[in-house]
């Protein structure tokens, strides 16, 4: 079985972005994750920040991420099955 990389990339991308989104949000709310966002975020994703345009700026970024991160992770399967 061959795996589609751009739909698989799609879904993975969506699903990275929003819950990087939905935590940044949260931290905003509550300073859950706070430090975690600082370093990890905020280290590999210039432009960001814990605040609500900061949450839009990490969802745009986590499904670029996550987008390339899974089409090369298909097309390696699928090369190598």
């Amino acid at each position: 079985m061959k795996l589609r990389p751009v739909p698989l990339g799609v879904a993975v991308g969506l699903l990275w972005g929003v819950l990087m989104m939905l935590t940044t949000w949260l931290s905003v709310l509550t300073g859950y994750a706070e430090e975690f966002l600082r370093v990890m975020a905020g280290s590999i994703y210039p432009g960001y920040s814990i605040s609500p345009l900061g949450g839009l700026v990490v969802l745009a970024y986590g499904f670029l991420d996550g987008f390339v991160m899974a089409v090369v992770v298909a097309w390696l399967y699928n090369r190598l099955s």
